[in-house]
């Protein structure tokens, strides 16, 4: 009897113990599957494991916020941007070079006193288009430094809270994988100056950042650089300008800067040997870098149209031909910049939506028999 009670109660007991242990996998089990970030936190844990092989650097111990942060960080050697490959703007590629990559890549040579060390915030500033964000890159190529890529996306978070942890991760992942650059593209849409009707998410990660951002200055020997990018600069707050000590203007190119440029960018295509690039530059006044790619862009088509014709009359070719001088002065009479092209556009729309008069009208009537048109304009009663 006494046998057949202890079995029973052996029994009874390997059953609890058996609905605890499928009660606590099924707790798990649901809680994982309830994690926001649990989708994110695995690719995010594939691509460390990714850069810490391309690094040749042991796997670092990161917390979850850190593993969504590793989804924007780039490794050095797969940025194809190097200072060779931007034309013009010596004097501001020296200066970056002395100030910042140099400290990055020798910090032995600023380890003497307080006055020297790396720098804690360098700004680019300038028009659209003037190679801000190609400067940033080879920055991060010339120094080897990790590349933070940081998005305003991936700070936001509908947890309370969690946006503070994850800009904190930004800085920790940061530390542990320097020399590194934190790189905030179009600055001023995250930390634009502060006023009482921002989000209280917002303005609590912007004052997290810095002061994440003074704690590293703390830190002399600390290699962690916050590079930041903007073409308004006067919408910054007066807090984060006092954070980034080096200012650097980029500006339009002037006749010298933009035959380099356009050297740069034909290097390796297909080209007349007898082009001038010099006379093709002072016929470009006020083209920005970008400006000057599409240009080349819709020049590189003349060759093809010229291909696609021949072969309509039966000749055939097995490659276009070189780009030519003609090409170049063929696209700049249908080629403006893009500041113009915006102003006009703003220009127009502004009188698309906000005017009435029957005279001004009449004459984007006419413009529209020239093949400009402008949708819905006049009022909002009038046909479309």
């Amino acid at each position: 009897m006494g046998v057949s009670s202890e079995t029973k109660f052996l029994q009874e007991l390997v059953l609890y113990a058996a609905s605890a242990a499928l009660s606590c996998l099924v707790l798990f089990a649901g809680l994982r599957h309830l994690d926001p970030n649990r989708e994110t936190s695995k690719k995010a844990l594939e691509h460390k494991k990714e850069i810490a092989k391309r690094l040749g650097r042991p796997l670092i111990q990161t917390n979850p916020y850190e593993d969504v942060i590793a989804c924007d960080v780039i490794n050095p050697d797969n940025i194809g941007v190097q200072f060779d490959s931007i034309g013009g703007l010596e004097t501001i590629k020296q200066a970056l070079y002395e100030l910042v990559i140099l400290p990055l890549r020798r910090p032995e040579l600023f380890s003497h006193g307080k006055l020297l060390g790396p720098q804690k915030g360098v700004l680019l500033y300038g028009p659209p288009g003037t190679g801000k964000t190609m400067l940033a890159k080879a920055i991060a190529k010339e120094s080897g430094a990790v590349f933070i890529n940081v998005r305003i996306s991936n700070l936001m978070s509908k947890w309370f809270g969690d946006a503070q942890k994850l800009v904190a991760a930004v800085f920790s992942l940061a530390y542990k994988l320097q020399p590194s650059i934190i790189f905030i593209d179009e600055v001023d849409s995250f930390l634009s100056q502060r006023r009482s009707s921002d989000h209280e998410a917002l303005s609590n990660m912007k004052t997290e950042f810095m002061a994440l951002w003074d704690g590293f200055t703390t830190d002399q020997n600390a290699r962690v650089m916050v590079l930041a990018a903007t073409n308004r600069p006067s919408e910054l707050d007066e807090a984060i300008l006092r954070r980034l000590p080096q200012a650097f203007e980029i500006g339009v190119p002037n006749k010298r800067e933009r035959a380099e440029i356009l050297n740069v960018i034909l290097k390796g295509e297909r080209v007349e040997d007898i082009i001038d690039y010099d006379h093709i530059a002072s016929l470009c006044e006020g083209y920005t870098g970008s400006d000057l790619l599409e240009l080349c862009k819709k020049a590189a088509y003349f060759p093809i149209r010229d291909l696609l014709d021949e072969e309509k009359i039966g000749k055939q070719s097995n490659s276009p031909r070189p780009l030519s001088q003609s090409d170049m002065e063929s696209a700049l009479i249908s080629s403006r910049k893009t500041k113009v092209v915006a102003s006009e556009y703003a220009g127009l729309e502004s009188l698309r939506t906000e005017s009435s008069d029957p005279r001004i009208q009449a004459v984007l009537s006419e413009l529209s028999k020239f093949g400009i048109s402008l949708p819905n304009v006049g009022s909002e009663d009038d046909d479309p």
